[in-house]
């Protein structure tokens, strides 16, 4: 049976590497487990990693065990899924004290996040905008009446008449930076307290976040002290002895293969194959898709997977073709919808010897991220497809979830002088994207300084003081029910530019569509933003480079 991944870990006694597979029949049994989630709505309203593991009994038979990462709606043990590791139980009351505290946070932070000022502030902001954008338009032209009236003054008049009627067109001009001015004090007297309310609502958001953060830590702290993990040599040991002096990231034990393979360990069962996928609304940082499979988590799962899988049988005698007498699952009721999937070739927008550009898909990392599941990027596939001498170097990166134009060197040289003109600012650049509601300002510039939390990656936010300047230019394509086509010109290069001053009050107040990091819901398959355009000097052919790639949605 196909092989599409290799659950796997070294044997802390012998060192022989030891491997329980993904195969195609696993996978088709998650998916029936996908099938029976997608018909209640309960598995639909928070996130999670799901996992299934095909088991031979002592008796011969196949069965199929099946786990939830973390708590199930609250719940650590629920009828039909395997039990957490042992040693929850010792800290229920502790578990369900620090719970309710990280619920009652959970809940401010929503009432504060959809503060009434930030929309106000919004609301403020556009209204002095179009109303000094059109004092500005009338100012400017009175001011070129005022020059044709010079002119016909000078050529007509002498002497003290001259001055006194100039006198009079310099009054009018006086008169109308006076009403400017006093236009921008209204505006900061209005702004002002807004602003103010609004900085101190995000100051007390950071405050609960690291509130959170500790209590979650702390928990984390003593579960880890107590749980203990049985692998199918029958040996047991405490979590923290099978990390000794490392730190435990948290929910390290809560993971779907750690539950599985232990409790199988424990009932005398024989692991034949696995399979874990996600289910329900991605994750803030937008890396899990829901349907779609996933490897071990490299901080949590793979440190413990050689001692999991001691004692288990090699690999030709685990991938096995499920048979008929597969007991204890749930019966599916509703179609299980497509997972989604990306294509495995990327279309090509301009190649030669020097440097690559490609049409990237929304879903793919442009380069590979830190851990195993998460390889597969643009520069990954790209890579393999090209001789081993060629060093492909990629000069900029789109967010995972952002499509379009990505542009890759073929050598150091190339990548450098590329790079320096994204540096220099010379790139041009245009995005294209749908934003979740109205747009009132039909053009404009957004200036914001831009600061990413350390302790909230990789969330970007509008930080006066710490923050990095940021420009981006926007012009309203189309309207259309309650949603905005729009066209970013980015001037700075920073991370998640668009998706923060898009979303900001203090920019246009209306996120990206399908933005989960920065929108105030989860509506759109996708997140709507496309690098449609790109402008640039190839470097070695001496000639202007104008890519485009149309937008998909």
């Amino acid at each position: 049976m196909t092989i599409s991944y290799w659950y796997e870990g070294r044997c802390p006694h012998s060192g022989e590497l030891l491997r329980l597979p993904r195969n195609h029949g696993v996978e088709a049994i998650a998916c029936n487990l996908m099938q029976h989630l997608a018909s209640n709505a309960t598995y639909s309203r928070e996130g999670k990693m799901y996992g299934v593991l095909l088991v031979e009994t002592p008796s011969g038979e196949q069965q199929v065990l099946q786990a939830f990462s973390g708590l199930l709606n609250g719940e650590s043990m629920v009828a039909g899924w395997v039990p957490p590791i042992p040693g929850r139980e010792q800290l229920a009351l502790q578990e369900a004290h620090t719970l309710a505290m990280l619920q009652m946070i959970k809940q401010e932070l929503i009432e504060l996040q959809h503060s009434p000022a930030r929309q106000e502030f919004a609301v403020q902001t556009q209204e002095f905008a179009l109303r000094l954008q059109q004092l500005s338009v009338e100012q400017q032209q009175r001011q070129q009446e005022r020059q044709y009236q010079r002119h016909i003054l000078a050529e007509t008049l002498t002497g003290a008449a001259l001055e006194t009627a100039l006198e009079q067109l310099d009054e009018q001009s006086r008169r109308d930076g006076i009403a400017r001015r006093h236009l921008k004090r209204q505006r900061q007297i209005v702004l002002q307290p807004l602003k103010d309310h609004i900085e101190q609502v995000d100051d007390r958001i950071r405050q609960l976040k690291h509130q959170r953060k500790q209590l979650s830590r702390q928990l984390q702290a003593q579960m880890h002290a107590h749980y203990s993990l049985t692998n199918f040599a029958g040996e047991t040991l405490p979590l923290q002895a099978l990390i000794p002096g490392g730190a435990m990231p948290t929910g390290t034990g809560d993971c779907c293969a750690p539950k599985l393979l232990h409790y199988a360990a424990t009932q005398g069962f024989k692991p034949l194959a696995m399979a874990e996928f996600w289910w329900g609304p991605s994750p803030k940082q937008g890396d899990k898709i829901q349907g779609e499979f996933y490897g071990a988590c490299a901080e949590r799962c793979q440190p413990l997977m050689g001692f999991l899988l001691s004692g288990s049988y090699q690999p030709s005698a685990i991938s096995r073709q499920p048979s008929d007498s597969i007991q204890n699952f749930p019966t599916p009721h509703t179609p299980h919808p497509t997972p989604h999937t990306l294509p495995l070739s990327l279309p090509i927008l301009y190649e030669d010897d020097w440097l690559i550009a490609i049409n990237k898909p929304a879903g793919m990392l442009s380069v590979p991220g830190r851990y195993r599941d998460r390889q597969d990027s643009v520069l990954t596939r790209l890579q393999h497809g090209l001789p081993d001498q060629t060093a492909l170097l990629a000069v900029h990166r789109l967010d995972q979830e952002t499509s379009g134009i990505l542009l890759l060197a073929k050598d150091q040289p190339t990548h450098r002088l590329l790079s320096q003109q994204f540096q220099q600012r010379t790139v041009h650049k245009v995005y294209e994207a749908i934003l979740a509601g109205a747009v009132r300002q039909r053009q404009g510039v957004i200036e914001l300084p831009l600061w990413g939390d350390p302790d909230d990656r990789p969330y970007q936010k509008v930080d006066w003081q710490r923050g990095k300047p940021s420009t981006t230019r926007f012009q309203v394509i189309s309207n259309e029910q309650n949603l905005t086509r729009i066209e970013f010109v980015p001037i700075t290069g920073r991370t998640h530019q668009i998706r923060v001053h898009a979303a900001d009050a203090r920019g246009l107040g209306v996120p990206v569509l399908g933005d989960r990091l920065y929108g105030c819901c989860e509506v759109g398959d996708r997140l709507h933003l496309h690098a449609r355009e790109l402008r640039f000097d190839h470097p070695q052919l001496g000639k202007i480079l104008c890519l485009q790639a149309k937008a998909p949605f």
